[in-house]
């Protein structure tokens, strides 16, 4: 690991800004090609796999789709799906494969274009000087809480999905869990499971099954080619970078998540959350048809599959259609914090981006570089590690190995090509 004081003053060919999985992806094929890197990570190399995830977390895709570049799953449950403390032991293993050239805690605080080509980057460890800059540090940066959360009761705590760690650990009485996208309907499950009361604000995202006939939903769909697909052959090209995870999980072997079947246990489900005040929150009247556009999602993904199988006259066990067990009698629309119990409210509705330190003309209205593959417009700077950057797997331990390799492939020809120029 480089020491910190290093960087002042000094330069580098390219600048990694970003040490978890994307970043050290990146690094481990530069090494191969010998160029002159540093890799730059603001916390601890992997920080946010340790930081920002609950006790009982696991991974929703299966152990085989771990394929960091040199360093593929090895272990002996390729179908399982790891929990915390393996997906750290992993992600620990693959740092010692890359051995990349680190600093760790020290953050970039800005990053310009030069005059006369290249980039400064400012520090603060001190600034150097780069021909070449990848942002490798996600897109998940700033937790989103609304502004009501300001006007709710000072006595009830409020977390973001990243700072909840287990139900032991939060105050006694009810919860509500606002966001039913991939993190809120596993830490809604995760309290219910431990006999928690538990609210939930639903929204529009869509779920899937975890198995469906005799494989695991994402098998089959690595079969049909579906995490081959680049962004631009999608139906949504660039929008289905806005869409919402399926929910689902792995935990005990995996399985589904059916809120439906969580209502019918006592989960008590709300619609979307539009305002709240004082002990009073508002909810759309939405949820029958939230509950509805997940499961039209999730029977429209076992369709393909059956049609897949049909096609390739695969011998397969029969399917079947999704039937809702529970049926929402009325829409709830208002619920008072206190005479319901509740102590804690969980905001898992994501985060936004935060690129206001790049200091160059890529972006959109909403702070979202524009690039293709990670190429923007702006010479010698690339993104990576974001969510469908060229394909599903992109911001995942399934496709970040060929985004990497990509991206060094360009780095390498920037290189020479700045060299035949100065020649």
């Amino acid at each position: 690991m480089h020491k910190t004081h290093s960087l002042a003053g000094s330069h580098h060919h390219v600048a990694i800004i970003g040490g978890g999985q994307a970043g050290l992806s990146l690094s481990y094929y530069l090494k191969q090609a010998g160029v002159d890197h540093v890799v730059i990570e603001k916390n601890q190399a992997m920080g946010a796999w340790r930081t920002q995830r609950w006790d009982a977390f696991c991974l929703v895709t299966p152990n085989w789709q771990c394929a960091l570049p040199g360093y593929p799953y090895q272990g002996n449950d390729p179908h399982g799906f790891m929990v915390k403390n393996q997906i750290l032991d992993y992600l620990d293993g693959f740092a010692r494969h890359v051995n990349a050239p680190l600093v760790e805690g020290v953050a970039v605080t800005r990053v310009n274009p030069r005059p006369e080509g290249g980039f400064a980057v400012d520090t603060a460890a001190g600034n150097f000087t780069a021909d070449q800059v990848v942002v490798a540090s996600g897109g998940y940066h700033e937790p989103i809480i609304p502004r009501m959360a300001e006007r709710l009761p000072k006595a009830i705590t409020q977390l973001h999905s990243a700072q909840y760690r287990s139900p032991e650990r939060l105050p006694e009485g009810a919860v509500l869990v606002v966001g039913s996208g991939q993190s809120g309907a596993q830490i809604a499950e995760d309290l219910h499971l431990a006999g928690r009361k538990v609210f939930l604000a639903t929204g529009d995202a869509p779920r899937c099954a975890r198995f469906y006939r005799g494989k695991d939903v994402v098998d089959w769909l690595a079969e049909m080619g579906y995490y081959e697909m680049p962004v631009h052959e999608h139906p949504l090209k660039e929008g289905v970078r806005d869409n919402t995870n399926h929910y689902v999980t792995g935990r005990d072997g995996g399985r589904d998540i059916d809120l439906r079947k969580f209502a019918l246990e006592g989960m008590e489900l709300y619609g979307k959350l539009v305002d709240g005040d004082g002990q009073v929150l508002e909810f759309a009247p939405d949820l029958a048809a939230n509950l509805a556009h997940g499961d039209k999602i999730y029977n429209g993904i076992n369709t393909s599959i059956d049609m897949y199988i049909a096609e390739k006259g695969i011998d397969a066990p029969p399917g079947e259609v999704y039937q809702p067990v529970w049926e929402p009698d009325h829409e709830r629309v208002i619920l008072n914090l206190e005479s319901s119990g509740i102590s804690t409210i969980i905001w898992c509705i994501g985060f936004r981006p935060d690129f206001t330190w790049v200091q160059a003309p890529v972006f959109d209205g909403r702070g979202n570089p524009g690039h293709v593959r990670g190429v923007t417009r702006q010479p010698g700077l690339y993104f990576l590690g974001l969510p469908w950057l060229y394909t599903w797997g992109s911001g995942r331990f399934s496709g970040v190995a060929r985004d990497a390799a990509f991206l060094a492939e360009r780095i390498v020809a920037h290189a020479q090509t700045d060299q035949a120029i100065a020649a």
